[in-house]
């Protein structure tokens, strides 16, 4: 039962699509009439056809060059618009990211607007309404299509905005060091203390975790310094604190930490810490400085930072030279073993026999 259903179904569809397309066959007859038969005929329709749309570009010419002349307004207006609203924020004392951010979206404001009117003057049937609905339309493709581009715009103009960090600032990113150059709508150009030139898309800059070194104008610096283990802790901290102190790359408003840190494997380990400028080359010349000056203290002080001590430990009993040298000056008396070597037990020999025979 149910497969002559599906069958009776299924004739039924055949039978009205094939009354569908016999409408739409008697429907078009007379545009399939007029289809040219000899190439004379063809060459008069595709002449006539260029005819028909030369006249209607020379009629909607005028409508073109209006449209021309909306964007070339549009273009010197957002670009004037932009000068004025940066000076505006200039006497607002805003900060330079924000005022270049808010100059920017000034401008394309005005390059929307002028787009719409240009369209509605080129093409009188398009409304207002009708454009912004194929603008919409338009933006999901667009958006769908370029991504990554528009990613990186929202995330520049979300770093502008926030200003977690601006030109002349030191940051490190995905393993990146280095000085903020500048920061544009797409991209954030890093210049590396190597020399180098990073350019890093701003989505990668806002999804990453950023390190600001110099969001502070001071940071703190450590290393390890190991003494002996038979030195004085006391003297020797005291020490430390003393030539770290002194060095004029130190702050001298933050106090200088020195704790005793680990057992090491020859010394009894140090952490110093102090606080110093927050650009790399403040950093590597105050370590410089208070390595050396930590280590003139030390060694003025008589305190010992020692080498890597290692200890042997062997399960039989060693030959060495001196005790050699001594054997040989000796001799062999009362039958001395040898230095590292042990001297067999002599056999036992019986008893002779001392009774007379």
């Amino acid at each position: 039962m149910a497969a002559s259903i599906m069958v009776a179904e299924t004739l039924a569809l055949v039978s009205l699509w094939a009354a569908q397309a016999a409408d739409v066959a008697s429907t078009n007859k007379p545009a399939l009439e007029d289809v040219p038969k000899t190439p004379e005929e063809a060459k008069h329709t595709v002449l006539s056809s260029l005819g028909r749309l030369w006249a209607g570009f020379l009629e909607q010419s005028p409508l073109f060059l209006a449209g021309l002349l909306v964007l070339l307004v549009t273009w010197g207006t957002a670009g004037l618009i932009q000068k004025l609203v940066d000076r505006a924020l200039v006497r607002v004392k805003l900060r330079l990211a924000l005022r270049e951010l808010i100059a920017r979206l000034a401008a394309v404001a005005v390059w929307l607007i002028g787009l719409l009117v240009a369209m509605t003057v080129m093409f009188p049937s398009i409304t207002p309404a009708k454009a912004l609905a194929t603008l919409g339309l338009g933006s999901i493709a667009i958006g769908f299509a370029f991504k990554d581009i528009f990613e990186n715009f929202f995330a520049g103009v979300l770093i502008l905005w926030r200003f977690p960090f601006g030109p002349g600032d030191y940051i490190e990113c995905e393993g990146i060091v280095g000085q903020v150059e500048d920061v544009t709508i797409r991209n954030t150009l890093i210049r590396k203390t190597t020399g180098e030139l990073v350019v890093m898309p701003n989505a990668t800059v806002y999804k990453s975790p950023v390190q600001v070194l110099t969001n502070l104008p001071r940071r703190r610096v450590t290393i390890i310094c190991g003494v002996a283990y038979g030195e004085d802790l006391g003297e020797a901290r005291s020490v430390i604190s003393h030539a770290v102190q002194e060095c004029g790359t130190v702050y001298k408003d933050q106090p200088v930490q020195v704790f005793a840190q680990e057992f090491g494997e020859s010394s009894v380990n140090f952490e110093v810490a102090w606080w110093t400028g927050p650009r790399p080359v403040d950093i590597r010349r105050s370590r410089d400085e208070v390595v050396e000056s930590i280590k003139r203290a030390l060694d003025g002080a008589g305190i010992e930072i020692p080498f890597p001590y290692r200890t042997l430990t062997f399960k039989g009993p060693l030959e060495t030279a001196l005790a050699r040298d001594r054997w040989d000056e000796l001799g062999d008396d009362n039958n001395r073993p040898r230095p590292g070597e042990q001297r067999a037990s002599s056999p036992v020999r019986p008893a002779e026999n001392t009774e007379s025979r």
